[in-house]
């Protein structure tokens, strides 16, 4: 994914802006809302990838306090409707007219989510849609198929996000390997039946669940345990407690998958992580997406992350200050599952529903040239 001028929450485009208003590229913005981020891309086609026009993304912590209340607060919804006015006036600039906007967890759970996203739209003209859980796995493997190694047949796509964690297992034993990342893109988990898993040119789910835990609920819900350790120990013992129904976690043909096996993990705990191993104390994209660790490798830097403590965290400059309050929830939940599945071959994916949402509006649109 090239990118063009891209500087983040705030700034504008490198390239002149009259090649956009007057209509001569076909630009795509989608953009996702989840329960602690407001994120959103503005691309064009690039043969079989996307090159970024501009990005915005900011903290808006929506769903702080819904794990407590049901709701949706006041001053989540005003930081978050700031958000998306910046989102607006960016789409209108640019004069987008393929775009598709979604919100996720937090929006599915409160009670007000659907007056909230009522008010958006009164607000700023944005017309957001809540995804179901089965949409969201979706969007991640999207998002991920050009990471699955050829070697391997089983593969777990991981998205930690604020609200809740999609787990996607697919077995492509049957693709060539060549194949396999195109057969990926056909994957549709909201089709699967266990009893009969759907084939997408051999790549079958095995399984998928979404875990109504993420990063900020998970984070709320053990707010008041004061003891580092046995916050994150209580943290990983409820998350595993969530994915017993898993079918894979029930397996015990785990041990001669284990040499076939891959994990890609897409969201900010695992970039975060990423970036830790490679000892980054400034954040680069381009040496982190695709990045390949151990399990071990992994456990290393939770553990580091432990030993550093809530002080040392927020001075690490690795971690920065905006995710210091959450990285332990995330690294609760990534730490589980290499325990689980421990693997030598771990994917950093630093893309998720953005990303998989451009990937599927470019493809139904036949703008995707020569995509593997």
């Amino acid at each position: 994914m090239p990118v063009e001028g891209q500087d983040g929450a705030g700034g504008r485009p490198a390239a002149a802006h009259g090649a956009f208003a007057n209509g001569q590229r076909q630009l795509f913005a989608a953009l996702d809302l989840g329960t602690n981020s407001c994120r959103m891309l503005i691309a064009e086609p690039s043969g079989g990838e996307f090159r970024v026009v501009d990005a915005f993304s900011k903290s808006v912590r929506l769903g702080m306090d819904l794990e407590r209340t049901g709701y949706l607060s006041r001053p989540a919804i005003r930081r978050t409707i700031a958000a998306l006015k910046t989102c607006a006036e960016k789409i209108d600039h640019f004069a987008v007219q393929n775009r598709r906007f979604i919100a996720t967890e937090a929006c599915r759970r409160a009670h007000n989510g659907q007056l909230f996203l009522d008010e958006v739209q009164s607000e700023t003209g944005l017309e957001l849609e809540i995804i179901r859980p089965s949409e969201e796995a979706r969007l991640a493997v999207i998002s991920c198929a050009s990471l699955v190694e050829p070697d391997r047949s089983q593969i777990l796509i991981v998205d930690i996000g604020g609200g809740s964690t999609e787990l996607v297992w697919i077995d492509v034993s049957q693709v060539p390997p060549e194949k396999r990342a195109a057969a990926i893109l056909k994957i549709r988990p909201s089709l699967r039946d266990p009893q009969n898993p759907i084939d997408a040119d051999g790549a079958i789910v095995v399984d998928w669940i979404s875990v109504p835990l993420g990063v900020a609920t998970l984070h709320e819900r053990y707010r008041d345990v004061a003891e580092d350790g046995a916050r994150f120990a209580l943290m990983s013992w409820l998350f595993e407690e969530h994915i017993a129904e898993f079918s894979p976690y029930n397996s015990d043909d785990f041990d001669t998958l284990l040499g076939s096996f891959q994990i890609i993990g897409t969201s900010g705990t695992v970039t975060t992580v990423g970036a830790a191993h490679l000892g980054l104390n400034r954040y680069d994209r381009s040496k982190v997406d695709g990045l390949k660790m151990r399990s071990t490798e992994v456990d290393a830097v939770v553990s580091h992350f432990l030993e550093l403590g809530p002080e040392g965290r927020r001075n690490h400059p690795g971690i920065g200050r905006d995710r210091t309050r959450l990285i332990m929830a995330g690294a609760a939940i990534l730490q589980t599952l290499v325990r689980i599945w421990p693997t030598n071959c771990i994917r950093v994916a630093d893309r998720g529903l953005r990303e998989g949402m451009l990937y599927s509006m470019m493809s139904s649109a036949g703008v995707l040239k020569d995509a593997t």
